[in-house]
């Protein structure tokens, strides 16, 4: 598909994404190349980060690249605070987190799957789905 500018406006930003479906598929895939194009210094990103305000993100589990539709955080444990920058955002911000947390998404074949995640990666994942809330960070 296509690699896609990222997005500085925060009024943009702060919209709530509006669920995904079979339709935003190229989305999830414009997502997934700009991403991969700002591998150098980004470890996620939000659809709303490149114009579409979708319930999409993307974000490198390891060395690879996954993208889930729409992803809710059903469960979180183990509370921290983190420091995070963002691509769209200048500088760091604090925010609390949790260590291990269970998402249920789509994934790109629009299958749905729940899966546990810990770290860094849940980390990026919790800031991912602030972005389709609205919550700038």
């Amino acid at each position: 598909m296509a690699v896609k500018p990222i997005i500085h406006d925060e009024l943009s930003l702060k919209f709530k994404s509006l669920p995904a479906t079979k339709q935003d598929l190229g989305a999830a895939t414009d997502l997934k190349d700009t991403l991969l194009s700002n591998k150098d210094r980004a470890a996620g990103l939000a659809a709303n980060m490149i114009g579409v305000q979708k319930r999409i993100i993307a974000l490198f589990v390891g060395p690879l690249p996954i993208v889930m539709l729409n992803p809710i955080i059903v469960a979180e444990d183990d509370k921290y605070l983190a420091y995070e920058g963002c691509l769209s955002l200048t500088g760091e911000r604090p925010t609390e987190r949790y260590k291990t947390i269970t998402v249920k998404y789509q994934n790109e074949n629009l299958e749905t799957r729940q899966q546990s995640f810990s770290d860094f990666t849940a980390e990026v994942i919790q800031h991912e789905v602030d972005h389709c809330n609205g919550i700038l960070i």
